[in-house]
């Protein structure tokens, strides 16, 4: 009897455990909602990239960039990849009256993807007619987190909202 006791007492108790091992194998562990510090963090990387304009840093603003990104703005051929990129700022900063500045009105994100999406306002000085210019515009960028939870530019494009303007000179007092 004691051990018929002792097998129904080892059966059960391996059942349980089964029973306990089984449950933890099929529910999967859920993700961290990551949502609310993901919109913040791409919210700091746009206004660290505006401060990279501001400075003319080009190996920062490039480095916003994945190596396979790519760059569509007016009047330009798209720039593919990081290098092409790069070279593209390069030129484009070498304008001495180069300012850029972007805001986003959203930031959406979806798992290891976001995208933002704003308002820009260029000034640049016109190659043909030597006067500073200023173009408004509006921007979609999209971003893929990387493995260190870092992000990364995936896609920036650019359109005008309508023709450049002279930039109006500072009245002498």
């Amino acid at each position: 009897m004691k051990a018929l006791a002792a097998i129904c007492c080892a059966a059960a108790l391996a059942c349980a455990m089964a029973g306990c091992h089984g449950t933890n194998e099929m529910a999967p562990t859920a993700a961290p909602d990551t949502h609310d510090a993901d919109v913040k963090a791409i919210g700091d990387f746009e206004a660290q990239w505006n401060k990279d304009y501001q400075a003319k840093d080009l190996d920062k603003i490039s480095a916003h960039y994945a190596d396979d990104a790519v760059l569509m703005v007016p009047d330009a051929p798209a720039m593919q990849g990081k290098d092409p990129i790069h070279n593209g700022m390069q030129q484009m900063l070498k304008d001495p009256a180069l300012s850029l500045q972007f805001k986003a009105s959203r930031i959406d994100v979806s798992g290891s993807l976001a995208y933002s999406q704003g308002t820009y306002v260029m000034q640049s000085t016109d190659a043909k007619t030597h006067k500073v210019m200023e173009e408004h515009g509006t921007y979609v960028t999209t971003y893929r987190k990387q493995a260190d939870g870092s992000w990364k530019v995936e896609a920036d494009i650019a359109t005008m909202s309508g023709p450049a303007t002279p930039v109006a000179k500072a009245m002498k007092m």
